[in-house]
């Protein structure tokens, strides 16, 4: 069956072909780990977990790569501000990703490289670079120069002008141009550094997928994926370093983004201060109600998370499990079934298709049959028993030990314990209360 994707390089719906028959390779952009995922993260995870499921129903071979970026500007500066070591810092937040995963009950991508793993690999690609005549490096720094790459700004459809001006590019004199983005830097005394043609440094945050992508996939291959806040200037200077370093036409056939997740109709960011983490929801929640809210509207559109939508999910998924029976078999879900899908990853319309086979299956007629096609989009993922156990009645808890934890945990931040001061956080969100820093100040809430 034929597979369509919204292709943004094009700006429109288009039949997937690959390059290879039966050989897809996919590459997604995965977590910068500064910091806990939060839920508008998963959007991504679960989006391209589903394309990965459905290009495994349809080819033979798919090897998926998904990044972990673990060397940034963000990473340093959070390490300083918790006073550990970048190392601890970024096993602590991947270990954290990967638990979202599981709980998201996200299959394991073919490849999950990490980016200082690979800095040989990007300085080889910078070298290559420079000695096209793409790069040049000043004072320890090396930058691509954007204005030699005459395809920049295909992706995101505005001349280099428009894009400039709609971004906060980088200032620095030891640039030729305002635009040209940097490839390495210097690193200081107490950050994390590796030695090259240019200095003691680390690379720029560009870099790294250009050299991982062409390491598991090549010079040129079918599908890259990611939020859409990547495809500038993230994904443009992907496209300008990877094919001027490898001299291709094409980067990625298929550029594949999913919109942002909205908080009550506005756009979740710190400034607003409604991050909600992906951990927050582990003890509380089964992952299958948050992967069923995050596929409910279709992945080109804003998707809004609110307390009704996530109610909605549990009821729904509360109602199916009582038709839930470990001696079920697994049966081959027909195309019809999947055909949205298929139709640029119609998440909405395929639940719609499910709604009707548990119409079906609640009169007694493939039960089977629903519960495989439940599974193929990877819900009912669980035992009966183990979906029950998070319906359990919120934990008794009163505002004045609410207050009085939320104060030992001021104390225990004050003096530097943030071990202790997570813990206490964890245990009130086993209870069902959600804590917020806002201002100096700390909010709470029940879930």
């Amino acid at each position: 069956m034929d597979i369509f994707l919204t292709n943004n390089l094009s700006n429109k719906k288009e039949h997937f072909v690959p390059k290879e028959k039966n050989n897809i390779g996919m590459y997604v952009c995965g977590p910068t780990v500064y910091d806990d995922p939060h839920i508008g993260n998963a959007r991504p995870l679960v989006i391209f977990d589903i394309l990965f499921r459905l290009l495994k129903n349809e080819f033979s071979s798919v090897t998926y790569v998904r990044n972990i970026t673990d060397i940034d500007d963000k990473i340093i500066k959070s390490s300083q501000e918790q006073m550990i070591s970048t190392k601890e810092l970024t096993e602590k937040v991947t270990m954290s990703f990967l638990k979202d995963c599981k709980f998201l009950n996200c299959e394991n991508p073919t490849h999950q490289p990490k980016a200082t793993e690979h800095i040989d690999l990007m300085i080889e690609m910078i070298n290559s670079l420079i000695e096209k005549g793409f790069a040049y490096e000043n004072k320890n720094h090396v930058y691509f120069e954007v204005k030699k790459f005459s395809d920049y700004g295909k992706l995101s459809n505005k001349n280099l002008e428009d894009l400039v001006a709609g971004s906060r590019v980088e200032i620095s004199e030891n640039k030729k141009n305002s635009e040209d983005f940097v490839l390495w830097k210097p690193s200081n005394n107490d950050e994390p550094a590796w030695e090259s043609p240019w200095g003691k440094g680390r690379p720029g945050w560009h870099l790294e997928c250009s050299a991982m992508s062409k390491k598991f996939l090549g010079n040129e291959f079918d599908i890259h994926g990611g939020g859409i806040d990547l495809i500038f200037p993230h994904h443009e200077n992907e496209i300008a370093q990877s094919r001027c370093a490898n001299d291709t036409k094409i980067f990625a056939k298929y550029w594949v983004h999913n919109a942002f997740i909205t908080i009550s109709d506005e756009k979740m960011a710190k400034s607003q201060g409604n991050i909600l983490k992906i951990k927050d929801f582990r003890n509380k929640f089964s992952g299958q109600i948050i992967r069923l809210a995050l596929m409910s509207a279709h992945y080109k559109q804003p998707l809004d998370w609110n307390d009704k939508l996530i109610s909605d999910c549990e009821n729904t998924l509360d109602k199916w499990y009582k038709l839930y029976s470990s001696n079920l078999k697994s049966v081959k879900v027909s195309d019809e079934i999947l055909k949205p899908l298929y139709e640029d990853l119609n998440t909405p319309g395929y639940i719609a298709n499910l709604h009707k086979l548990y119409e079906k299956a609640n009169e007694g007629k493939d039960i089977d049959l629903f519960i495989s096609a439940c599974k193929f989009i990877g819900l009912m993922n669980e035992t009966t028993e183990q979906w029950n156990n998070f319906k359990k009645k919120r934990a008794s808890i009163t505002e004045s030990e609410i207050k009085k934890m939320l104060s030992l945990r001021d104390k225990a931040r004050e003096n530097r314990n943030y071990k202790e001061a997570d813990r206490i956080r964890d245990e009130l969100l086993d209870k069902s209360v959600l804590i917020e820093d806002k201002d100096g100040k700390t909010l709470w809430k029940f879930k």
